[in-house]
């Protein structure tokens, strides 16, 4: 007994693939349970649209409940069965996926060569400034020669004969240089392009024009204007009388003009190139011409006497210089024989060339001996905060005549106190210390004729 073919196994379509799709009714036990719940994964533009789409089109009413159901593969696909499908097979979502990612990753591509190129072409254009191009450019149009521009143009670095080469090399042949180098310069300021439009250098052609024009004459402004006039397919578009005038100068000042001829310098003996004495050994002072301007004696005579009161006032004040001030420059302290001591501190040195002398601040109305103000901050130092003295017997005394004590080796010295000064005593007023430093040979030689004079003969 022969029995029907049952459609139990979706693989026997495999001999049947010309009849149409087979309608196959699933028993209750080869139903298959799904879960309801969406798999969430990132959505694509395309899909994030029909998705909002569907949720607008399948609201529910107020009444209406949302139930959650199962569902089941009641229904094969309604197209033809012409063969298994592969486990590897591609849905549209897939198919989406790898057109997207291709086309991100040759845009990503394209534009990291892009970012490469723009980078390779502004590598250099943080030196050079879109007014330096505009003036290199300018320039080699009009002398053609880029070691006239090196020379004759002020850039905003000091570009070398070779960079300026290479510059004007890339602005030719490198595009991507070029276009960006167009780009600023179109950026530019119109006063900024003027500034180096008039700056331009002069072309031989232009200065063959000026050159028409003799250099013993004297042209005014209205000739230069009528020079532009009859050659403007020559001169700059910028050029002005003005500045043809001021450049026509330029060249008569330097021998540069045609009919100009530099003379050969003037030989003396041996013919030799006579030097600046020589020359002025050949002038003679008699046939110079005297030149007398009104009023030059009588101001020559008033800047005279005003000289001589000054030398007058200097040597007046000579005897009153009992000290000087020295800078110290490190090392010892060299005394000669007219300095009986020296009272060194930090920045200067003051010597001490007299039996006696005062110590204190300098003001406008008063001048003392020794100015503490040289030294540092001097504003709590009396204007006579000290005396040294220097006796008979060769010792040094300091009285204090301050408000301030002086401290002499750390022991304070009140006001109308004295104390002895020895050799490297530290002395300290109003925070600034001194070391004072006694000339021992010639207080020892004070010392001898002081006993000679009291010793009878």
């Amino acid at each position: 007994m022969d029995f029907p073919a049952t459609p139990s196994n979706a693989s026997d379509s495999n001999d049947y693939s010309g009849l149409p799709p087979l309608q196959i009714d699933t028993s209750q036990d080869n139903k298959r349970r799904s879960s309801s719940r969406s798999i969430k994964r990132r959505r694509f533009d395309d899909e994030l649209v029909e998705y909002s789409l569907s949720l607008s089109g399948a609201s529910l009413g107020k009444n209406e409940k949302r139930m959650r159901t199962q569902s089941y593969t009641s229904h094969l696909p309604e197209f033809p069965i012409l063969g298994s499908v592969p486990a590897t097979s591609v849905t549209p979502v897939q198919e989406r996926r790898r057109a997207s990612s291709k086309i991100s990753g040759s845009v990503g591509r394209k534009s990291r060569r892009k970012g490469q190129l723009s980078q390779l072409s502004t590598k250099d254009l943080g030196r050079w400034k879109p007014t330096d191009d505009l003036a290199l450019i300018l320039g080699v149009q009009q002398t053609n020669d880029l070691r006239v521009v090196h020379r004759g143009i002020k850039f905003s670095c000091r570009f070398t004969v070779g960079e300026l080469q290479s510059r004007w090399y890339a602005l030719l042949y490198n595009a991507e240089v070029s276009r960006v180098a167009i780009a600023a310069m179109r950026n530019l300021h119109p006063d900024l392009i003027a500034a180096v439009q008039q700056q331009a250098l002069y072309s031989n052609a232009e200065e063959e024009l000026l050159g028409t024009l003799p250099s013993n004459s004297h042209p005014a402004p209205e000739k230069f204007q009528e020079l532009l006039e009859q050659n403007p397919h020559v001169f700059y578009p910028t050029r002005t009388a003005k500045s043809l005038m001021n450049h026509w100068q330029l060249l008569k000042q330097y021998q540069l003009l045609p009919d100009q001829t530099v003379q050969p310098l003037p030989k003396g003996q041996g013919d030799n190139v006579m030097t600046f004495s020589d020359a002025e050994e050949t002038m003679n002072d008699a046939e110079l011409p005297d030149y007398k301007e009104d009023g030059i004696d009588v101001d020559m005579h008033l800047a005279d006497r005003i000289e001589k009161k000054d030398i007058r006032l200097l040597e007046n004040s000579l005897s009153r210089w009992q000290v000087l001030v020295q800078s110290v420059a490190g090392g010892g302290v060299e005394l000669d024989k007219n300095t009986l001591a020296v009272l060194r501190g930090r920045l200067v040195r003051y010597l001490m060339r007299s039996r006696e002398i005062a110590v204190g601040r300098s003001t406008r109305d008063h001048t003392i001996d020794v100015d503490l103000s040289l030294e540092g901050p001097a504003a709590k130092v009396s204007r006579k905060q000290a005396t040294i003295r220097l006796r008979n017997s060769g010792d040094f005394f300091m009285s204090s005549e301050g408000k301030r004590p002086i401290f002499v080796d750390g022991r304070p010295v009140l006001q109308g106190n004295k104390v002895k000064l020895n050799h490297n005593s530290v002395i300290e007023i109003a925070g600034l210390r001194f070391v004072f430093l006694i000339n021992q040979e010639l207080i020892s030689a004070i010392r001898q004729e002081a006993v000679k004079v009291t010793i009878p003969v």
